[in-house]
């Protein structure tokens, strides 16, 4: 879901003719994610939807400016699927009863990086 908000953000900045150094890290974090959704979809065997998942990218890339007001409106848009998307995971701790899997410093690490884009948007 966080994947969304990455793309948006990007296309923004891009659209708008931003400095390549003040969007660098976009580009870095949607290449991480989408060599991590694949590789989950290969784990799955579900390399199939691998196809879907990149026609619907590429789709919703194009279609965020087609007017300014549909860029505008996912802008306004990615706090709250960005804070949505770690509700989603802590309701997954949840419901396995299970934080072994995720270590203090990653909690912290994700903590910091959602209050240092809150800070900087």
């Amino acid at each position: 879901i966080s994947l969304f908000s990455f793309l948006v953000f990007l296309r923004y900045q891009i659209y708008y003719g931003y400095p390549l150094k003040t969007y660098l890290e976009y580009p870095i974090i949607i290449a991480q994610d989408a060599i991590l959704l694949l590789c989950i979809l290969r784990f799955h065997r579900k390399t199939k939807r691998a196809l879907l998942f990149a026609v619907i990218f590429w789709v919703g890339w194009y279609m965020l400016t087609l007017h300014k007001w549909i860029i505008h409106m996912a802008m306004n848009l990615c706090t709250f699927i960005s804070a949505a998307s770690k509700l989603v995971q802590l309701w997954c701790l949840w419901q396995t009863r299970d934080s072994g899997e995720v270590s203090a410093l990653t909690w912290s690490l994700s903590a910091y990086t959602c209050a240092s884009k809150l800070w900087a948007t």
